[in-house]
Formats: structure tokens, sequence, C-alpha cells
């Protein structure tokens, strides 16, 4: 379940105040989250996080459930599972193991054994039969899970399974299921057990925070107990458990941020829960001023802040899981937390979705929060430039231009093409850390959305391998990309006759353009550009998506850097 439940056994933020630590930790050891808010007059940071000179701490109170929370207890029992008491016990099998299965139910439930003779239960994808174990075992029902047919399971297979099943289980009112890793060949690959997680966990979010009184039990499964029956098969089985666990709150945590309200989620409050998260998982975060900056000059910044009673905040994240002589991986996340498209005024139809217009921002601080919880080998930096784009007397307008952190500049000739405004002051900002590679993520086009609808996230870049890297980490997770060419053709839609550039092109080519004005601003380095703007708000629940804000980003992200090598040296995509 989605933050602001009242029962939860995950690890969450502490609803107590916590002193913060600015003390840097040794290589290749874990480090506190730190809260650093710094005197107005300090220096700038320049590739570090912290400037030379005087720093101030302050505390703050973080209350429960606002990082990281599931509803889902997801634990490992060293026990045979025959023994363990649960609401269910879940068996999954394929089509061609349906002798192996009734052999099995035969020994050990044999009330069961009536859904294969009957033929209800044909072990075809997604399909859930209840059955009655009549006492053989502690769990009084069982779920038989039917997962297709044929040796190479796909993995998004079981995660569509296990999710049918766990939201089949939560419409009966069965809180807590059983899932014995020793029972089917289904269970025993740790990739194919974590998409069964994976699907079960992610399909029991709900985001209720706001209803008053919600119903004691919605539906959902409150616990999930993965069985294994020796000290053995615990050591293999447990980093599983835990991984899935952390991945799930990563996601739950964006979900959240993504679904909010603009009057909670602004900038400040978006800076506040990078703040939770970090002091959670164990990152380091700072949040640059408005007077801040304005001295660095990000225009883009400021140019879309013009508009709003709200300022501007510049969230940098970091975490550091490696010799600090290794270049990090810097993400950066779009943070309008409300647009309203500025003087140029988007219709009122719809435009209460525009409070995910942040989710970008919102899977850079999920994604970061995995990492640091994992632990992961890695050096990796979250840049979000947050704003709200509000019309007002003060505000920009067609005709305007703006002058960017790098020194270039570009016309407005819309303001409603403002995400790419703010993106271009962080990539030019990312080039201070040297990095290996930087990959942004926004809700930057409706052009996206009309080419790719809502199954698959538009996908740009100049390097060849980054590239093919993301679409390996995209097809495992099932969080698509498609990518879309960058020709220098399509570069004269954007060329301005007042300045180096104009921020939109019309209708034509509009994510190829956009993306197109990001380049002007990344600098000598390996670039992604994910344009999220179909799949992050999804228009209707599905197995494991809930409608609303989904998530989009952290999976395939963290899939990505789990099993980062450094790139080679090469040219750049053809593009």
């Amino acid at each position: 379940m989605g933050c602001g439940t009242n029962a939860t056994k995950l690890p969450c933020a502490a609803g107590t105040e916590r002193a913060a630590s600015a003390n840097r930790r040794a290589p290749g050891k874990a480090q506190e989250g730190v809260l650093l808010l710094l005197d107005a007059d300090e220096a700038m940071p320049s590739g570090a996080l912290f400037p030379k000179g005087r720093r101030r701490l302050r505390s703050f109170a973080i209350g429960v459930c606002n990082v990281g929370c599931t509803m889902v207890e997801l634990e490992l029992q060293r026990k045979r599972w025959q023994r363990i008491a649960a609401d269910a016990v879940v068996l999954f099998a394929r089509e061609e193991e349906l002798p192996e299965l009734r052999e099995r139910l035969q020994r050990e439930i044999p009330a069961a054994v009536a859904a294969l003779d009957s033929g209800d239960f044909t072990g075809a994808a997604k399909k859930v039969v209840l059955a009655y174990t009549n006492g053989a075992i502690a769990a009084p029902r069982v779920l038989l899970v039917g997962v297709g047919s044929g040796e190479k399971l796909e993995l998004e297979t079981l995660r569509r399974a296990a999710a049918v099943a766990a939201k089949r289980a939560g419409g009966m009112k069965l809180s807590h299921l059983l899932i014995p890793v020793t029972t089917s060949p289904v269970l025993q690959s740790e990739e194919w057990l974590t998409a069964v997680l994976e699907g079960a966990v992610l399909s029991q979010y709900r985001f209720d925070k706001y209803i008053t009184q919600p119903p004691e039990n919605n539906g959902l499964v409150r616990r999930i107990t993965v069985a294994v029956e020796s000290a053995e098969q615990q050591r293999r089985w447990q980093p599983v458990v835990d991984f899935v666990r952390t991945l799930c709150e990563g996601v739950f945590l964006t979900r959240d941020l993504a679904n909010a309200p603009p009057n909670e989620i602004y900038p400040e409050t978006l800076a506040e829960r990078a703040r939770a998260a970090g002091k959670e998982a164990g990152f380091r975060v700072r949040v640059l001023s408005k007077a801040q900056i304005e001295r660095l000059g990000m225009g883009g910044l400021l140019g879309v802040n013009r508009g709003s009673a709200r300022p501007p905040v510049f969230i940098i994240m970091e975490y550091w899981g490696t010799e600090r002589s290794v270049a990090p991986i810097v993400l950066v996340g779009k943070g309008i937390t409300f647009d309203t498209g500025g003087i140029s005024l988007k219709p009122a139809a719809g435009m209460s979705e525009m409070k995910s217009d942040m989710h970008g921002a919102a899977s850079v601080i999920g994604t970061l929060y995995v990492a640091a919880r994992l632990r992961l080998p890695i050096n990796l930096v979250g840049l979000v430039p947050a704003t709200e784009n509000m019309p007002s007397g003060s505000a920009m307008v067609p005709g305007d231009i703006l002058r960017f952190l790098n020194g270039k500049t570009a016309e407005i000739d819309n303001t409603d093409a403002e995400g790419r405004l703010i993106l271009a002051d962080a990539l030019a900002y990312a080039e201070r850390y040297s990095p290996q590679a930087v990959i942004d993520l926004a809700t930057l086009t409706g052009a996206c959305v009309v080419a790719l609808g809502n199954v698959a996230s538009g996908l740009f870049g100049n390097h060849r391998e980054l590239l093919e890297r993301i679409k390996r980490a995209a097809e495992r997770t099932h969080e698509y990309v498609w990518e879309l060419p960058l020709y220098e053709e399509y570069a004269e839609l954007i060329k301005s006759d007042v300045a180096d550039v104009k921020n939109s092109g019309g209708r034509n080519a509009g994510a190829i353009t956009a993306a197109l004005f990001l380049k002007h601003f990344i600098g000598d380095y390996p670039w992604a550009h994910l344009d999220i703007a179909g799949t992050a708000i999804a228009p209707k629940e599905t197995d494991y998506m809930p409608k609303g804000g989904t998530g989009v980003g952290v999976r395939l992200l963290v899939e990505l850097l789990r099993n980062w090598e450094p790139l080679p040296p090469q040219d750049a995509a053809k593009s």
C-alpha cells in the first residue's frame, strides 16, 4: 500500500528527529543520510557536493510512511512449508507440469487434486484456482497459479501471474500468502522468484491516504512468506527477498510522490521528501535555494519559475558506493510539481494530471533510495530542478530569451515547453562531476504519447552502448523503451533567428525536437534521455500497475545500475 496507511512492517522513516551527520564516509562503507542547509554566502559546489567553508547542520522530523513504505510484509522463513500457518499457500505450475503437480497434491493435499481432475486448473498463464486443503497442511487453502507453457519462462508472465493471484487473494480477504520455493521448477531460479515477488507486491499498491475512513480490510494482502527448508536454501533466497522488498519500497515511494496532490508536493516539500529518503537510505542531499540558483546562472529554471509564488529549488543527491576516484553516473529528473502551461495555458480537461509532471524527479529519488539501500558498488548522483509552471503578471512569455548555466541562450516559443528549460540547466550542471554517463527522465512531450502511447518510453541518446544497455534492462523489467532518431535535419525545426535555439519546434516530431533541444546543453559525456510522458501515468489499473503514477523508471534504472560496468570508449551513437 502507498504511504499514509496505518499499518506497515517494512522499514520506514522514523517518526522522531534524528541528528544529521556530515561525516564523509570511507570508501566502500555505508554512509548516513545528511541534511545540509548552507549559509547563502557560501561558495557553490564544483563537482563535489559540499563547498568549502562554514557549514551548519539542522535535523528535522519526518512522519512515519513518508519514505519507502509498502503495506506488504515480505519475509523468508526457514521451516517446512506444510507447517506454516497462512491464509493460503500459492503453488505455481506450467501446463506441462500438471502430472508432477497432481502427484505432489495427491501426496500432500489430496483434497486439491479435484481442481486438476475437473479441468478447472490447466496451468494457463494467469489462471488462478482456489482449492481447500481440508487440514492436510497448516494453511486452509491453496491457490493454484498457471504460468503458461514452455521451457523458457518470460519474466513478465511470472509477474502478471503472481499479481493476478495476489489480487484474487486480496479480493477474498486472504491477507497472508505462503510461497514455498521447493514446490515447483518455476521458482528454482533467482530471477524467476524475483519476478513472482515483484508482481505480487507491486500489485498491492493503493494511494488512499486522503480517504478519511478507508475500509478496515480493503482487499490487500498484508504479508507474503517465502518458505525454505535448509540453511543452504536460506542463503540462496534471502538476498532475493531483501532485494524485492527494497525495490518495491522505491517504486512505492515514487508512486506516492507522483500521486500526491500539488498542495502537498511543491518544490520545497519535494526537497523535504528527498532529504527524508536520503536520511532513511543513506545518501547525501543538498538543496540549493533560489538565491543560490540565481548566483549559478540557471536561467532556465528561474525563467520557468517566474510565474509562481513558490520559489524553485535545485536538489542534489549523492550516493558514494565505491572509491571517490570512480566517476559517478548522474540521473536527472524533471521536477515540475504542477504544470499549468504558464502563459501558454493548457486546456482545463485533464490538467489535474499535471500534478504528476514531476514523475521524472520522483523516479530519480526512488532510484537513489533503492541504490543506497542495496549498497550498490557504484557512485550515483541525482539532480532535480524543481518548480511550478504558473501564469501570472511576472510569468515568462513567448518571445523571452533565457540564458542558461552553460551560457547558451534560448528563445521562448511556447511556455508549455518548460520541462526542457529546467532540464537544460541540470544537464549543464551534471558536467561538473565528469560523469561516466548521464541519464535524464522527464514527462516531456505529448508528442511521445502520440507516437508510443502508454506502453513504451521514448529513448534518445548519443552513446550506442549506453542505449543498448538501457534497452536490455527495459526488456528484463518490462519497462519498455523505443529508440527514436536525432537526425540533424530535425534541428531545423528549433532554429532561432534571435538566440542559439528556440524551445519548441511545433507539432511535427515534437519528442525528437525536445531531445535535440536538450542536446544543446549536455557536456562531453555519454547521455541518454527517457521521455516518460506516456508511461508515467496509467489511465487504468492493470495487473501490477495502478491507475495514476506508475513508478516507471525505478525498476529499469536499478536493473541497469546493479549490473553496471564502465562504458567502453567508442563513437557516439549514430542518430
